[in-house]
Formats: structure tokens, sequence, C-alpha cells
């Protein structure tokens, strides 16, 4: 029979819109794969029951998921492991009591991804500060899977398609904007000391081989930014696209990476380079992200290079204020996105966990 990728779908914050557009792209993409959902039962028995009455889920607990592993299943339901919240749940309203809760919805996926029983994660928004609040530093989701995995080192990559978006440049085809960072959360004032000669290299070595390996591009082109305005001007606005930036790109070229720069970041996103370039790496948060989320924001998909597993998400946050007005005000389109890169990726890369598909069965 035809095999399609098993694909753990965590639901994020609960008091967010991440219950919601998990079922509603999981329940959409039911067909093409087995989208597992992670997250409490119950809130998600209501949701879909406010999305679809003919949304049928088959809940399990974690315990038996570990044990037993997946019960197979056809697309008339949808698979959901049980995490319960630790208090119920007010749409809009954030509650510290359940930062735990979000991250054991987390973890379920990581182990279970750990141990091939997922081909992929797929990450809804969370709410960092209702980690912290609970008592658990949490910097983000990138930051978290690098440590559960034991990854020493990580990049952030966003990626869409900019058909039809003025980044594009007008007849021009459809071209996919890739985005990776060279850091990620850190605030504006920590990031030079951040940049490193060695850290560049080993960022641009990561997304060599994962667009390689996860996306079958044979030959990455990679473009790189400069890290000060008009990329340092020669070294009158800055050294570091002398001492640090165009160093490590020459490391990378001898090591045969086609990688060029460093570029100034307000000319780089043109279509005469990005129709040249497979990936441009940008040296900080709001530097590259700005771009991307103009040309195609809520269709975006974040995904994580470098981890043993796949790992994609959606481009935005928890949208508490969509949450409190009720069920219907979300998109779901970055979530759809995000599935479908996600199982692009585990096809690409080669899965293992996948399970037989019994199409028109209603198990």
């Amino acid at each position: 029979m035809k095999q399609r990728p098993v694909i753990a779908i965590t639901c994020g914050e609960p008091a967010g819109i991440g219950p919601e557009i998990a079922l509603r792209a999981a329940w959409q993409t039911r067909d093409t794969m087995t989208p597992v959902l992670i997250g409490d039962a119950t809130l998600l028995a209501m949701t879909a029951s406010g999305i679809d009455p003919e949304i049928e889920l088959l809940a399990l607990t974690r315990r038996a998921f570990e044990h037993d592993g997946l019960p197979t299943v056809g697309p008339g339901r949808l698979l959901v492991i049980d995490c319960p919240v630790a208090q119920p749940v007010v749409p809009g309203t954030l509650d510290a009591r359940n930062g735990r809760h979000v991250l054991d919805i987390l973890d379920t996926a990581i182990d279970g991804a750990i141990a091939r029983r997922f081909d992929a994660i797929v990450t809804a928004p969370l709410q960092k500060s209702t980690i912290n609040d609970a008592g658990v530093p949490f910097t983000g989701h990138t930051e978290y899977l690098a440590e559960r995995t034991g990854t020493p080192h990580v990049v952030m990559m966003l990626a869409c398609d900019i058909s039809g978006s003025p980044v594009a440049g007008p007849g021009k085809a459809a071209l996919p904007l890739r985005v990776a960072l060279a850091t990620t959360h850190l605030a504006l004032k920590d990031v030079p000391a951040a940049i490193t000669v060695e850290t560049l290299v080993r960022t641009l070595g990561i997304l060599h081989a994962d667009l390689i390996r996860k996306f079958g591009i044979a030959t990455p082109r990679i473009l790189v930014t400069g890290l000060n305005p008009h990329a340092g001007e020669g070294g009158y606005l800055g050294r570091e696209e002398i001492d640090v930036i165009a160093p490590a790109i020459a490391t990378a070229r001898a090591a045969g990476m086609l990688v060029s720069g460093p570029y100034p970041a307000d000319t780089v996103f043109q279509p005469k380079y990005l129709q040249d370039a497979d990936c441009v790496l940008a040296m900080y948060h709001d530097q590259g992200l700005p771009v991307l989320k103009f040309a195609s924001f809520g269709q975006g998909v974040n995904i994580t290079l470098g981890l043993p597993i796949i790992r994609t998400s959606v481009d935005h946050g928890t949208a508490l204020d969509l949450a409190a007005k009720g069920i219907g005000h979300a998109d779901y389109g970055s979530m759809l996105e995000a599935l479908r890169v996600a199982c692009e990726m585990a096809a690409t890369a080669g899965g293992s966990s996948a399970v037989p598909s019994q199409p028109g069965s209603r198990a």
C-alpha cells in the first residue's frame, strides 16, 4: 500500500489560535499524510465541533503512544496524543499555569521524532512569556529543539513563494524566497559579538548541506548580507564585513560552496539577485525577515536546519486577539504551507515512520 508521511503537529499555546489552525490544516490534508495532533484532547474536541461536526478525533494517552505506537487510521479520523492542560483554557487569555503543558506537547513531538515514529514535526505558535512565567527559561522553539536534540548549532530559515509579490519582479516566474539567519533571538546590541568567522562558516555549512539533503538542490547558491549599512562602506561604517563576513565567505568557497557577498541588505532582495540564488543568509532577525513577511505574510514557513529531525512551523504568533473572538477568525494558510513543506522535506530526506494509508476508510 502507498505510504503516507506521519507528521506530528504541536498545538502550541492553548489560549491562542494554535489548536484551531492545527485542526483545520490537519483535516484538510488528511488524505495525503497522517497528521497527529498533540495537545489537550478535550480542548481539541470542543474546537473541532465548532469547526466542522464531521471532524472525528481518536485520542490516545502519551503513555499508550510511547508503549504501543500509533494505531492505523484512515483519513476519516484524526489522531490526537492527549497532553492535558493544567488549567481550563480561556481563549485569548494567557495562564502561566499552562506553560509547562506547552513544553509537554513539544517534548512529546521531539521524543516521537527522535524515535522515528514521526517523519517531521510541524509546530503551531507558542507564547514564550507564558513558559518563562511558569519558571522555565525559554528563548524559542529553535533553541529548545537544538538543546533537546543535542545539536550544537542550528540555523533558522524562513521560506515562502513570492509569486505575485514585488520582490519577484514583474513578469518573473514563481520564485521561492528562502532567508536564513546568522543569529536568531538576540538583542540588537548583542549581534556583532555573536557573529564570528567560525560561526558563519558553520552556519553556511549547515545551509549548504540541508539545501542539498532536505530540499534536493544539487548545487545551492547562497547570498550573504553585510551587517552594517551599505555592507560597511569599505570599513567606514564598520569592519565586520572586512574582518569577519568576507573571510567566512572565502572559507566556504574554498570548501566548494557557491557563496557570495557580503551584499548590502537594503539592495540584495531584488529580483536580479534572487533569481540566481537559493537562499539569502541575513545577519540578524529583523534584517532579513521583514522582507520575507512583507512578500508573503501568513503563507511563509519557519524551518529549523541542522537538526537530526525535520521541523517546520508557521510564520506568525499566537494571535490572542483573534482567538478571543472565537472560532473562524484565524487564517491557517501558513500551517498548510508548513505541512506541505514538511512532507516534501521528509520525502527528499527519506522518512522511516510512514504508516499504510487506507484511502476512503473510516477506522
